[in-house]
This record gives C-alpha cells, structure tokens and sequence, in this order.
C-alpha cells in the first residue's frame, strides 16, 4: 500500500487530478485549449513520448547485451575487452529499465514482466548452488526457475561477481551457458513481448489513447491519471526509492548495513538506479519532451507545478 503521507507533493497532484473538470487554459502560441483536448495531448504524449519510445529502446539495448554475451561466450582472445563490453551493455539497459519504472502500469505488471526480470535482493549462493546443480540451464529451463534466479540481476553476478571483482578466467563454461540462457530469456521472453503487447488494436497504448471511451480498465480519462500517478506510477517508485522502512530501496542496505540488500549490489549501480527512478517518474511529470502532467496541474495550480 502506497504511504501518500511520504509524498505530500504527489498527494497534491492527486487531489488535484481527482477533482478535474473541463475548462480552457492559454497555449503556449496564444491560442485557448480546452482540457479536454489537452488531456488527450497528454495521454497521447504519453503513450508514443515516454512509454512505447522507452520500451522500444529498452528492447535494442536488451539485444545489444544479448549480441554482447554470445561474443562474450565464443571469444578466443580479447576475452578482457568483451567482458568489459557486456558489463557497459549491462549498465546501459538498466538506465532504461529503471527509468521505465517511473510507469510500471499495465503489462509489465499485469503479465508479471517486472518480477520476472527484476526480483531482488538476490543471494549469490543460491545461484552458485544452481551452477554445481545438473539443472539444464537452457531458455526454457530458466523461464521455469525462480524470479531471484531470472534476469537482471543473475546476469550482473555473472558479469561483475561479488565486489564487482568478476575476472574472465572465472567465466567457466557452466557460467557462460546460464549467462547466454539467462540474456535468451530477458530478451525473448520479458522485453519484447513486453513491447509488443503495448502495440496494436489490443494493445495496452490503445486501451490509454481509448480511456473514457467504453474502456473497462480506464472508465475515464480522470482513472487513467490516477493510475498513471498513484499506486504503480510516480508516487509508487518516488516511495520505493525513499520510504522509511524495510521496503525502501535506500533505507535496508543504509541502516543494516549491509550491500546485499542494495538492488544492484556486484555491479556497485544502485545509487544510479535510484537516480534513474526518479528521472523515471520526472520524465512521466514533465512529458519527455511533450506534454505532460505539469501542463494538467498548471491549468488548475501554476504554483504547485
């Protein structure tokens, strides 16, 4: 349950949004805009500007970390260079990804995409115990195994080990096969169905751009802002990375302390997670470029945006 108490600047942006009626507000050319056009410029924006844009380029960078991998696997010489490849390949996706946490609606939540690819803290013996197993550790096998053993975060072990202080030379051939099965099954089996289920007529973007229209999952425009702010939008994460208790991604491994409770403890990236979150929900508020959440509030509280 989201502690609104923890964000009361949120709070406000709710109560707003909540109590939205039509009106009209000057345009930035002069011109008058009435609200409702502008709500739909938002959730237009949003749609094409900051999810599907941002899935899309989480894809490609997902890929590049797949082709980074495989040549990570077959290399006969610059062993080095191509480990260092694959780890710069690793902290390039989670930008994305955790900028992308900034609306975890829909999809990604709904087809459990962000558990399967992001459950953390992970414990680095439960994977080693699952390396000296005679588990097959092929895509399919490891689309069955546990969320703390799928993802992002068996790949950063893999990559960076304990410390950050993996070596090539520990990358035996045991490692190499789950690292390759592990990038297979975020690739193919989280991202890109994750992209594609925001396109097309079925899509999750057109149940957004279809909001109030006879839609059974945003009964109106007003719902879909709700969402968008609340429980999984940008006052979820700004409580995920700040709230004062053991969820809190800051506050477990600050106050043990310990690192194995940070969400990427091998790589040392946790802090620029945090970061990336926030931007997350910055870029949902500010409309990446477009319009925006802040256009909303601005019509109805020029101070409070």
């Amino acid at each position: 349950m989201i502690k609104y108490k923890h964000i009361p600047g949120i709070l406000s942006v709710c109560l707003i949004l909540s109590g939205l009626t039509s009106c009209s507000k000057s345009s930035d050319s002069g011109a008058v805009e009435s609200f409702t056009d502008l709500e739909k410029d938002v959730i237009t924006n949003f749609v094409n500007n900051v999810a599907i844009i941002q899935y899309a380029d989480l894809q490609d960078k997902a890929a590049d970390l797949n082709n980074s991998i495989v040549a990570l696997d077959t290399a006969t010489i610059n062993k080095d260079a191509r480990l260092q490849q694959a780890q710069a390949s690793w902290k390039a996706m989670r930008q994305t990804w955790e900028r992308c946490e900034g609306f975890l609606i829909g999809p990604v939540e709904n087809n459990d995409y962000d558990p399967n690819s992001d459950t953390w803290p992970t414990d680095y013996h439960q994977m080693d115990s699952l390396l000296v197993s005679t588990n097959n550790l092929t895509t399919d096998n490891i689309k069955a195994l546990d969320p703390t053993l799928r993802g992002y975060h068996p790949i950063e072990y893999l990559i960076f080990g304990v410390g950050g202080a993996r070596k090539v030379s520990e990358l035996d051939s045991r490692k190499k096969k789950y690292l390759v099965g592990l990038s297979a099954d975020l690739l193919n089996n989280n991202i890109k169905p994750l992209l594609a289920s925001w396109h097309g007529a079925s899509g999750f973007g057109n149940t957004i751009l279809t909001a109030g229209s006879g839609n059974s999952t945003f009964s109106s425009k007003q719902a879909f802002f709700l969402a968008l702010a609340g429980d999984n939008g940008m006052a979820d994460i700004c409580n995920e990375v700040g709230q004062q208790n053991e969820n809190g991604k800051i506050f477990n491994p600050f106050h043990i302390p310990d690192s194995s409770y940070a969400e990427s403890p091998y790589s040392g990236n946790s802090l620029t997670d945090f970061k990336n979150n926030i931007i997350g929900a910055q870029q949902v508020y500010l409309g990446n470029g477009g319009k925006g959440f802040k256009d909303l509030v601005a019509a109805k509280n020029k101070d409070l945006d």
